[in-house]
């Protein structure tokens, strides 16, 4: 039961992953287009740790590092984007 569970986070987590690489090739923005790319992409990663973690529950610490890790680099490098993107004298 447990390994069903965790094959199921890791297929989801491979859906996220390409569900955003598919909307790439939109008519959208950039901006937008990175942005849906960021947050499937950490979703999809954070499953795919998550079915990793119920496979291999003696590896906890790592995992759950690179779990938080994760979530900060791709929520920092979300902010960082944005405030890239506004123009000039928004910045200050």
């Amino acid at each position: 039961m447990i390994n069903f569970f965790s094959y199921t986070c890791i297929f989801i987590g491979l859906i996220f992953w390409f569900w955003g690489t598919a909307h790439l090739v939109s008519d959208r923005s950039v901006l937008f287009k990175l942005h849906g790319l960021s947050v499937s992409d950490t979703l999809g990663s954070m499953l795919m740790i998550v079915g990793l973690l119920l496979k291999i529950p003696r590896e906890w610490p790592l995992l759950l590092l690179g779990f938080i890790c994760l979530a900060m680099w791709n929520t920092m490098l979300g902010y960082v984007l944005a405030y890239c993107s506004t123009p000039e004298d928004q910045n200050d």
